[in-house]
C-alpha cells in the first residue's frame, strides 16, 4: 500500500470512529478524545489540554509538516466540521460519509501509484545505462574511465555526457510531478453543499457557508460547480441535495480518469529524455571511452 493511501486509509477509519462515538452519545470533545489514545501521532494537536472542545480551527492548526494527502484529509475534515457545525446538520452521518469520501480517494492514490510504478522503474534503470557501459568496459579489462580522464576528448565526453544525465534527471523528475500531481478532495464542495443543505440552510446561505470553510481550508472553492448545480436544480424543481451529492461522485469518478490518463502521458513522454539525453549520455560516457582505450592500447603496441 502506498504512503498516501495508507494515510488517507488511516484518516479515513479514525473519522468513520469518530461518527461511531457520535452516534453512541458522546460529545464531540470527549469523543475527540477518545480517539487520542488510539492514534496520538495522526490526530496530535486537536484537542488541547483542560478538556477544550474540538473545532474547525483545532484541526487546522493541527497541519504542521504532514504529507500532502494528510493535510489535503484533515482540511476536508475541517470544512466538513465547520458545515456541519454552522448548518446544524448531524455530524455523526455527515463524519461517516467523508470516511467513505476518503476510502475512495484512498483507492485512487493506489491505483495511480501502481499505474506509475513501471514507468517510473523503467526510468530508473534506464538513467543507470551509461555507468553500467563503463561498468562493462572494465569487466572486459578495457579501462573506459581512464580514457575518459586521460585525453582532451575524453574530458569532452565526460562534461557532456554528465551534463546530459544531470538535464535527464531533471527532466524526468519534472514529468513525474506532471503525473503524480492530483486535485485535492475532487467533488467536496458538492458533498458540503449536501451538508449544508441537508441542515435546513437557504440554497444561497449554504452556497456561502460552503464557499468560506473551503477558503478558510486553503481548498479549491468550484463557485462554478456549485452554481452550475444549483441553477440545475432550480430549474428542473428538485431537491439539490441529492443532485449535489450524485455530481460529487462523478467528479471524483473523473478525477481518477484524469489520473490514469496521465499516467498514461507519463510512460509515453519519457521516450523523450531517453532518445534525447540518456543514450547520447550512454554513447558518450559508455561507448567512446572503451573506442578511446582500444584505439589508445592499440596504437601502443604497434
Amino acid at each position: 500500500m502506498t504512503e498516501a493511501g495508507a494515510s488517507l486509509d488511516a484518516h479515513a477509519e479514525l473519522v468513520e470512529r469518530l461518527a461511531v462515538l457520535l452516534e453512541a452519545g458522546l460529545a464531540p470533545g470527549a469523543a475527540w478524545r477518545e480517539l487520542s489514545f488510539d492514534a496520538p501521532d495522526s490526530f496530535a494537536g486537536l484537542v488541547a489540554a483542560g478538556g477544550a472542545e474540538v473545532s474547525a480551527d483545532r484541526v487546522l492548526a493541527a497541519l504542521g509538516e504532514r504529507p500532502s494527502a494528510e493535510r489535503d484529509s484533515l482540511r476536508a475534515l475541517a470544512a466538513v466540521w465547520r458545515v456541519a457545525t454552522e448548518a446544524g446538520a448531524p455530524l455523526a452521518p455527515t463524519l461517516a460519509r467523508l470516511a467513505e469520501v476518503l476510502r475512495d480517494l484512498a483507492h485512487g492514490e493506489r491505483e495511480l501509484e501502481t499505474a506509475l510504478a513501471g514507468p517510473r522503474a523503467t526510468s530508473r534503470i534506464v538513467l543507470a545505462l551509461p555507468p553500467l557501459g563503463l561498468l562493462l568496459g572494465g569487466v572486459l579489462g578495457i579501462d573506459g574511465f581512464g580514457a575518459l580522464v586521460g585525453s582532451g576528448l575524453g574530458w569532452g565526453c565526460l562534461v557532456v555526457g554528465m551534463s546530459l544525465l544531470g538535464l535527464a534527471v531533471r527532466w524526468n523528475r519534472r514529468l513525474w510531478r506532471a503525473a503524480s500531481e492530483r486535485r485535492p478532495a475532487p467533488g467536496l464542495a458538492l458533498d458540503l453543499l449536501e451538508v449544508a443543505l441537508g441542515g435546513g440552510a437557504a440554497p444561497a446561505r449554504a452556497r456561502q457557508w460552503v464557499l468560506d470553510a473551503l477558503a478558510e481550508a486553503r481548498l479549491p472553492a468550484e463557485a462554478a460547480e456549485l452554481d452550475r448545480q444549483l441553477a440545475f436544480a432550480s430549474r428542473a424543481g428538485i431537491p439539490v441535495g441529492a443532485l449535489a451529492r450524485s455530481a460529487a461522485v462523478a467528479e471524483r469518478r473523473r478525477a481518477r480518469a484524469a489520473d490514469g490518463r496521465r499516467a498514461a502521458e507519463f510512460a509515453t513522454r519519457l521516450v523523450l529524455p531517453l532518445g534525447l539525453c540518456i543514450l547520447p549520455a550512454f554513447v558518450l560516457l559508455g561507448v567512446v571511452p572503451i573506442g578511446i582505450a582500444i584505439v589508445s592500447s592499440t596504437a601502443l603496441l604497434g
